[in-house]
């Protein structure tokens, strides 16, 4: 078996590196398969002796970080939520290493991606309710960081796309940035907030049939509103070639079946899906269309996120958000 390269790997994992790995945590390697989901970090299937692992090489984030994460899954995982509960290294440690860079491992969890005609209103059901449970656990937990997609991080961002003189994604950027101000002035302050997912899109759940498996990738997870973590869901599960106001209903139901939106939350969902259509623009515009080779398009289109923000204003979806 020659060197195992996946999506983001810098540097690659060889097999003998990978079967080390895992021998820290007392398993027995038998083969290893990168995958390429994923947009940062390099993932990669094992097969062991014990079972089928997911090994994740953290690309861009620090041990601490790495740490935090897995932490946090375990505690989740004790508090009822459908995740996956990490394992420990035989010396008690959480977090591996791959030539300077945190090593993850986690239990395989069997569970189906849904596409976006498979994300029928009784899944946006579940999975907001899902997220609710999220919410509410936070509150027995230790503080979260802030999220690293504030908005001087966004800024920083917007700032790399202008240095790499693309004129398309410049445009782009200059757009988002202008829209940034007046976006945070519209938030209504003082909304409910805690632990947040961050980043909870189709390819971040696990399903066996039409029940969740797991919700996976902590990796985002901060102290955050509940609206925005909210609209989140909203924007990518309940968007196909515009808003499907049926998958919204029912991610409205969902999450409100576990933890109830008061009115002021109900009028910020809008202002918080702003902003997460501007995070998420501008981090599809460097985490992939900036990383897209020569004349091929990238995996996902940040104009997407562009489209979102404008019809975040059509009355149709702003009643149904607002409980009109």
């Amino acid at each position: 078996m020659g060197t195992l390269v996946a999506l983001g790997s810098s540097p690659p994992l060889d097999p003998e590196a990978a079967a080390g790995i895992v021998r820290a945590y007392g398993l027995e390697l038998e083969s290893c398969e990168p995958l390429a989901a994923g947009s940062v970090n390099s993932n990669f299937r094992l097969e062991t002796a014990q079972g089928r692992f997911f090994l994740r090489i953290y690309e861009e984030q620090a041990e601490a970080g790495a740490l935090r994460e897995l932490e946090l899954l375990r505690a989740l995982a004790r508090a009822g939520v459908p995740t996956t509960e990490p394992p420990l290294r035989l010396d008690g440690a959480s977090v591996s290493h791959h030539q300077g860079k945190p090593v993850a491992l986690y239990p395989w969890v069997e569970g189906d991606i849904v596409c976006t005609e498979q994300a029928v209103p009784a899944r946006c059901e579940a999975v907001a309710a899902a997220l609710a449970r999220v919410h509410l656990a936070g509150a027995a937990l230790p503080p979260q960081p802030p999220s690293r997609f504030d908005a001087d991080a966004l800024r920083e961002r917007l700032g790399l796309i202008a240095r790499a003189a693309v004129p398309e994604l410049c445009r782009a950027a200059k757009e988002i940035e202008e829209h940034l101000p007046a976006v945070q002035a519209a938030r209504v302050p003082d909304l409910p907030r805690g632990l947040i997912h961050g980043d909870l899109f189709r390819d971040n759940v696990l399903w066996r049939g039409d029940e969740v498996a797991a919700l996976i990738d902590f990796e985002s997870a901060s102290s955050g509103v509940f609206a925005f973590d909210l609209m989140v869901l909203v924007l990518s599960w309940c968007f196909r070639d515009h808003f499907d106001l049926d998958r919204v209903r029912a991610m409205l139901r969902g999450y409100q079946s576990v933890r109830p939106l008061s009115p002021e939350e109900r009028s910020g969902l809008r202002g918080e899906g702003a902003l997460a259509c501007l995070r998420f623009a501008t981090t599809r515009m460097t985490d992939f269309s900036l990383r897209a080779a020569p004349g091929k398009p990238p995996l996902r289109d940040y104009r997407r996120f562009l489209q979102r923000l404008e019809e975040l204003e059509t009355p149709e979806l702003a009643r149904v958000l607002e409980g009109a």
